[in-house]
């Protein structure tokens, strides 16, 4: 995304070698927010790593996880992807039925229960919209996600990174002021998802 430079977690592969996968599913993003409205930190249902969170309007999540599948898919992946409503109403069901499980547990019931190798689950921390125009704001937009991939036999995390950024100011983005523009939360997005899809496993 022209005009932005990312911050990043590395990614996270915990077994060496080649990770394969023949079919993974994408689970329904989640947008995690404070409990303590005074507050705004958060932690990562999965591995407990802490962010700057807002709650947000709208459905982020479900904006986030469709620019993920739209841009998966053009990397044409070497496994198939399970996704869309089917995939939502057996984590919907399991999750109600699951109460007091562990989430990481919930993803790999599901995920056996679709008969995946491997499952992605999305948590959206922040998603704040710029207030102002391409040319002129009050406040930048601001975007904060994760996203795991979760082996299904065992629960091991096999790859996971992150993205949390703020659009700085043009002063601050020297190397990209010849076309440089405030952009909206999903562009801020899907740049992010950019970055982030370049270490996901099983891509050309």
């Amino acid at each position: 995304m022209l005009g932005c430079h990312y911050r990043q977690d590395e990614a996270v592969p915990v077994s060496e070698g080649k990770i394969v996968f023949d079919r993974i599913a994408v689970l329904p993003f989640q947008q995690i927010v404070p409990e303590d409205p005074r507050g705004d930190a958060v932690r990562c249902p999965i591995c407990g790593t802490i962010f700057s969170a807002e709650r947000a309007v709208g459905s982020p999540e479900k904006v986030i996880e469709a620019r993920f599948l739209e841009q998966l898919a053009k990397r044409k992946p070497n496994f198939s992807v399970l996704a869309g409503e089917k995939v939502a109403e057996v984590y919907r069901r399991v999750s109600a039925a699951s109460l007091q499980t562990p989430p990481l547990q919930i993803l790999r019931d599901v995920g056996s229960e679709l008969g995946a190798d491997a499952v992605v689950i999305g948590y959206v921390y922040r998603f704040r919209e710029r207030i102002g125009e391409a040319f002129s704001v009050e406040k930048p937009a601001s975007v904060a996600f994760e996203i795991h991939l979760i082996r299904v036999e065992d629960g091991v995390t096999v790859w996971r990174d992150a993205f949390d950024r703020t659009q700085s100011s043009l002063m601050e983005d020297l190397l990209s002021a010849t076309s440089w523009k405030w952009v909206t939360a999903e562009e801020l997005a899907a740049g992010g998802l950019g970055q982030v899809l370049k270490t996901f496993p099983g891509l050309p």
